[in-house]
């Protein structure tokens, strides 16, 4: 399969390692900041390489004009840039128009997604044992731009969504007590930690807390690949949600 990556910062960068480990070629790269040296193009052009599959990790101001241009060159889509959810509805027109498969999701890591599914399945018995508050807390590198991370807004959603007690999320250090239906998600900065995402459990006479530890971007990076494997010759908008559910649930 040929892969095309744009964004070609950290994660591209490993997103083409993974990919060529893969068995896959990987014949464009697109980065504004990255001229034309090689591969490196500042643009999709006409004239450029033909690819199955797009690995999308740039920035959010650049993402809908992205997904606009794969539509129109008919090129399926694996979007990992996060912080453009909002924009969720044009990006199904423009889907349902041009009849690519975009796959999108906060975190490709395959790890991170079953850990959300522990969490879906810890919220759906904790809904039970309402003596049990709820927090989020993440680590991250001190580099990283978004907090809370997009990895715990997606953790806190799927705490909302299991725990009928929960109405609301509360992101960052409270500057006042927390009410009852609040999830509390807060976050630390520090170093070159690569990501680390907790759930906490918490009653008057024990803790219980689930947690995730990435050692490194790789994990993300395979993930990604896999997503691009999946998507290829699909049509439609799909999340990490679909991927997953095919693996686990043999669909």
């Amino acid at each position: 399969m040929k892969i095309g990556i744009a964004g070609y910062g950290q994660m591209g960068k490993v997103v083409h390692k993974a990919a060529l480990a893969g068995g896959h070629e990987v014949p464009l790269i697109i980065d504004p900041a990255g001229g034309t040296d090689g591969l490196i193009l500042n643009a999709l052009t006409p004239g450029m390489p033909a690819v199955d599959v797009i690995i999308d990790f740039t920035v959010p101001q650049a993402v809908m004009s992205n997904i606009r241009r794969y539509g129109d060159l008919r090129i399926p889509a694996v979007i990992g840039t996060t912080g453009w959810y909002d924009e969720m509805d044009q990006v199904s027109s423009i889907i349902e128009r041009t009849g690519i498969g975009l796959i999108w999701s906060g975190n490709f890591s395959l790890g991170v997604n079953l850990f959300f599914h522990i969490v879906r399945s810890a919220g759906i018995i904790m809904n039970r044992f309402s003596d049990y508050d709820a927090a989020v807390h993440e680590y991250h590198h001190r580099h990283k731009a978004d907090s809370p991370s997009g990895t715990a807004a997606m953790i806190g959603d799927i705490l909302l969504d299991s725990l009928e007690r929960k109405k609301s999320i509360l992101a960052g250090s409270p500057k006042e007590a927390v009410t009852a239906e609040k999830i509390n998600i807060t976050s630390t900065r520090c170093g070159s930690i690569t990501g680390t995402h907790q759930v906490i459990f918490d009653s008057e006479v024990d803790t219980i807390t689930l947690e995730h530890s990435a050692r490194n971007r790789e994990g993300f990076a395979y993930g990604a690949v896999k997503a691009a494997e999946w998507i290829r010759d699909r049509s439609g908008l799909y999340s990490i949600d679909d991927l997953m559910q095919s693996i686990i649930g043999g669909k």
